[in-house]
């Protein structure tokens, strides 16, 4: 008797012996128990899954001599003719070979005919995505109503080729790829029942090379039998497959983390040496790597290799998480760079040089690791990264909370120099700590940071230039919000309507060049604001702040109108209604607010914080507005602007004898009345 091979020898010839499918096995045996059975039924899955496997159960569950059953006997006529592929009542179809319409034709001519000795005609479509168009069209009818008679089984390993209509008339099952474990578990019986000799490392590896597939693995093993003569040992499998030994890998992180340049190309020679895949090396080594991750965040978690687990544990307490996944990265890109490379040994070195350019003593080992791993890298910097930060964020801070007034720029060396002494003061200036920042912590940064900010020193009389400047004390201190432009209308609309005493002593020269209109637009822009900020009723003297408790929903859309700013901090600022203030709880209520708007919350609370010289939160509720907004307030005066112009033209003498001596006419919504300047905008 010929040898059978082991994928065929240990065929499941029952639901229980089955592996790895029990959501299918559970819905079948239930329906075969109930009696609840469909005419047409669809297994999907990778190659090796057990699609035919499952057809053959079933069809021998629907004829066995004993009844329609979830457990067939396995002696009967049925049965066995089934598993020896001879039941005439039972077909196989393969649909790559039989894609056409004329074979499918011939199909289900044959099915309206009674089954000759089975209890059911059972008809299996083996890679019934490879049917031509036409064919899934001939066969739909016959699979929607069959006779009662037959059967339908349809498989395939891609099943988005197969049309819906196909689909919605099958019960679909989706088989799952094997798990290394459960083909491991099934290999150590197989081979226990053979006799044969096996170690578990050398099984592990094959359900690794099988990639999920049941039939892959019992197909390698038995290459492995015949290249081991016999013997399943890791040593043999490994020259088999050509697969890497992790000890490799882990003497390459290794050198890796001891940056060691001489050490990484020992490894990639004796790769070479060994005639080994620099392609499988470098998905061991992404492999590998993500064991590491896992043990830095659950430690307990199982590494799948007892060999080397203590040197995996060791090198996840030493190699910082950051280092981890850029090597990670770095392997799996690598990958697809190989075929670009010169050749596939100089794409493993550049990618191992790639890590190693990124290793240092400081990112390497993290610092105060423990038994689990490190923490993500912005938790424990190194030294060196903490010193960058350290000094560069107050700068930047301190760079971005600086007003920038606009005022003409002289040359550099005109510029007065700060005294020494007062530089001195303002630089031990103590800073408030954060943990004196009081409960209204949800005060936007910019105003915490400008608070923050020491005052500008004052220059001695000595160090001012030949041609008067304006000395910086003189100008009113504010803190910009986000645009060069809005801070001009901030330093107008907090001036008093005299200029500075500074502007009188400027001499009357091209000192500053000429002013241009874009300075006399700010400057207008500015009186406008200043004018209109003038007329609330709450604010009677510029030097002293306004107060938010006296504030009212009259006075709400004057000042709305002329804050600085722009955007959707505007328009929420125009379209909203005052409701009032509690507790430093400013409360507005809008009708609609869309996600632009409430981006533009936090600026709206920055500038109404700075107006009021208080902090202050900002809370937004909807519902209907009535006229208290900014802009019910300018769609009034607009449509009475309207009004008043068409009256003054209906008005008009030249007018009116125009009408009477040419019957002219005038025509609806073709008069505009004067535009005024927009306040608080940078564009009329």
């Amino acid at each position: 008797m010929s040898y059978l091979v082991l994928a065929r020898k240990w065929r499941p010839r029952l639901f229980d012996t089955l592996v790895g499918q029990d959501h299918v096995v559970r819905a079948l045996t239930h329906a075969l128990s109930t009696q609840r059975l469909h005419h047409a039924w669809l297994f999907t899955g990778t190659r090796g899954v057990g699609k035919t496997t499952l057809s053959r159960i079933l069809a021998k569950s629907l004829n066995c001599e004993t009844g329609i059953t979830a457990t067939p006997c396995g002696v009967c006529r049925a049965c066995t003719e089934i598993d020896s592929g001879r039941f005439v009542d039972y077909v196989e179809l393969d649909a790559a070979s039989n894609r056409g319409v004329d074979e499918m034709t011939q199909l289900l001519e044959q099915a309206v005919y009674a089954p000759g000795v089975g209890r059911f005609k059972v008809y299996m479509i083996d890679e019934v995505h490879m049917l031509s168009g036409h064919a899934f069209n001939a066969m739909l009818k016959t699979l929607e109503e069959p006779p009662p008679h037959v059967k339908f089984i349809l498989a395939t390993t891609d099943p988005q080729k197969i049309p819906v209509t196909v689909l919605s008339r099958c019960l679909q099952f989706n088989l799952k790829q094997m798990t290394p474990d459960a083909i491991v578990e099934h290999l150590q019986y197989v081979l226990g029942q053979e006799g044969i000799p096996f170690e578990v490392p050398a099984l592990q590896l094959l359900a690794r090379a099988a990639s999920g597939s049941m039939r892959d693995a019992l197909s390698l093993t038995d290459q492995g039998i015949a290249y081991s003569a016999g013997n399943l040992t890791q040593a043999a499998i490994q020259g088999m497959l050509g697969t890497i030994d992790q000890r490799y890998l882990v003497r390459l992180l290794e050198a890796l983390l001891q940056a060691s340049g001489p050490g990484v190309l020992a490894i990639a020679d004796e790769l070479a040496d060994r005639g080994l895949s620099y392609q499988s090396a470098l998905d061991d080594l992404a492999g590998l790597l993500s064991r590491i991750a896992i043990l830095q965040r659950v430690p307990d978690a199982p590494t799948g290799d007892v060999q080397l687990a203590a040197s995996l544990q060791d090198i996840a307490q030493r190699m910082h998480p950051d280092l981890v996944q850029l090597f990670y990265s770095v392997a799996v890109h690598s990958r697809s760079e190989l075929a670009l490379a010169p050749d596939e040994y100089a794409g493993f070195v550049m990618a191992c040089l790639r890590m190693l350019a990124f290793v240092s003593p400081d990112v390497a080992t993290p610092s105060g690791s423990g038994s689990g791993g490190g923490q993500p890298g912005a938790e424990n910097p190194g030294p060196e990264v903490k010193e960058v930060a350290e000094a560069t964020v107050p700068a930047v801070s301190a760079q971005a909370a600086t007003p920038v007034l606009p005022v003409a720029v002289t040359p550099k060396q005109n510029l007065p120099t700060e005294a020494p002494v007062a530089k001195a003061e303002a630089e031990a200036k103590p800073v408030a700590a954060p943990e004196d920042v009081p409960a209204w912590e949800e005060l936007p940064a910019t105003v915490q940071a400008a608070k923050s900010v020491p005052a500008r020193p004052k220059a001695s009389a000595a160090s001012e230039p030949t041609h008067p400047e304006p000395p910086p004390e003189s100008v009113p201190e504010v803190t910009p919000v986000s645009s060069q432009p809005e801070t001009a209308v901030s330093v107008a609309s907090e001036d008093s309507s005299e200029p500075p005493a500074w502007l009188e002593d400027v001499p009357d020269d091209d000192t500053y060049g000429p002013v241009s209109d874009d300075d006399a637009y700010a400057a207008d822009l500015a009186g406008a604001v200043s004018a209109q900020m003038a007329s609330l009723d709450d604010v009677e003297d510029s030097s002293t702040p306004p107060r938010l408790d006296a504030m009212t929903s009259a006075a709400w859309p004057a000042l709305a109108a002329a804050l600085p700013v722009t955007g959707w901090a505007s328009e929420l600022a125009r379209q909203s209604e005052w409701l009032g203030v509690q507790k430093n709880v400013v409360k507005l209520r809008v009708g609609l607010l869309t996600p632009e708007q409430s981006a533009g919350r936090a600026r709206l609370a920055t500038v109404l914080a700075e107006h009021f010289s208080q902090p202050l939160r900002l809370e937004i509720e909807f519902g209907q507005t009535g006229e208290d907004t900014a802009h019910a307030v300018a769609q009034a005066e607009r449509a009475e602007r309207q009004h008043q112009a068409e009256l003054a033209v209906q008005r008009d003498t030249v007018v009116q004898a125009f009408i009477e001596t040419f019957d002219a006419r005038i025509i609806a919504g073709s008069i505009r009345p004067e535009q005024p300047i927009a306040v608080g905008r940078t564009g009329a």
